[in-house]
């Protein structure tokens, strides 16, 4: 008797094994019954990136991965390359496979609503990270996690008003926007405007969106450089723009850096080299590497803890004379 109900426990644990192999098998199956902190297991995270435009994005997706990693939880990753839709429906998944959280940078500002009101009604928290969205309901999501770009965009323009002080105008400014409709190409728009506004010598001649990659800001500023007479100034919403519009610049005959001053936005590795090179004179960092004060961040609200509504980074602004000390520390 007491053989035979070793067998049957013997059979019991072996089936058990197996289910829960499946359970955690491939990026679309839903967590084990009772991983949840609460009962001692790990937290599954829902994670729906923007893409991969950018070597910041790369930077910010790798840091998630390995914090993920540290933290002992489940990271369930999902890559929208930068379509709305495709963030909705990895949502949306995440929902149906029962996650303890949800983790996105949202493409765009606007048209959450609906698929956050559907996370909020399956009782799983949201984080918003790097960018934030538009909503007049804030109880969708339980913290921001992220960037000032206001503040971003200011200090770009008030280094350039610091540069030109003492110099006549006009200063004729073209400008890299980012994605149109997201957080970081309006607020770093907004912010830099703001700051050049009172001083009427200061004019932005051209803006267009370059989508934050390499290859599109270089197009877009070939075209400023046959739009535009006189550029003085080139403002990108980040480095690869800037990069890319770099190459545009010295295809036509003109030196980046001095014939048109370069003002950039994020602080890759790549930014720091050119710099160090004179075809960048400034870049504001926008910090990459928010892996770790997310996965705290998803800890808490799993574990029903109050977070504060918005989590900032800390961040600087590094004119071209500090970069070659800065560069050996850019880990990005």
């Amino acid at each position: 008797m007491a053989r035979r109900a070793a067998l049957v426990l013997t059979a019991a644990l072996l089936a058990s094994s197996a289910l829960t192999a499946c359970s955690t098998e491939g990026p679309a199956s839903a967590p084990a019954s009772g991983a949840k902190t609460g009962s001692g297991g790990a937290i599954t995270m829902g994670f729906a990136q923007v893409g991969a435009e950018s070597g910041w994005r790369t930077a910010n997706t790798k840091s998630v991965q390995e914090a993920a990693k540290k933290a002992g939880i489940e990271l369930k990753f999902s890559d929208a390359q930068q379509k709305q839709e495709n963030q909705i429906k990895a949502i949306r998944t995440f929902i149906q496979q029962k996650v303890d959280v949800i983790a996105f940078s949202p493409v765009v500002e606007s048209g959450w609503d609906t698929v956050l009101k559907e996370a909020k009604d399956a009782g799983i928290p949201v984080i918003l990270t790097d960018r934030a969205v538009d909503t007049k309901d804030t109880s969708l999501y339980k913290t921001f996690l992220g960037s000032d770009f206001v503040k971003e965009g200011k200090s770009a323009g008030e280094w350039l008003t610091g540069a030109y002080a003492n110099e006549q105008g006009p200063v004729n400014i073209v400008e890299l926007q980012g994605t149109t409709g997201s957080a970081p190409a309006n607020d770093r728009k907004a912010g830099f405007a703001d700051a050049i506004r009172a001083d009427g010598k200061f004019k932005i001649v051209a803006s267009q969106t370059g989508d934050f990659t390499r290859a599109k800001g270089k197009e877009v500023m070939q075209a400023f450089l046959k739009s535009q007479k006189d550029i003085d100034v080139l403002y990108a919403h980040n480095d690869d723009m800037a990069l890319g519009a770099i190459q545009a610049i010295e295809e036509s005959g003109k030196k980046p850096g001095t014939d048109i001053k370069v003002i950039s936005v994020d602080g890759i590795k790549d930014a720091f080299v050119a710099m160090t090179e004179g075809k960048i004179n400034v870049v504001v960092e926008c910090n990459p590497m928010l892996g770790d004060q997310l996965m705290e961040l998803a800890k808490k609200v799993v574990a029903g803890e109050s977070v504060p509504t918005r989590v900032e980074t800390q961040e600087g602004v590094f004119p071209q004379d500090k970069a070659a000390a800065a560069l050996p520390t850019r880990n990005y």
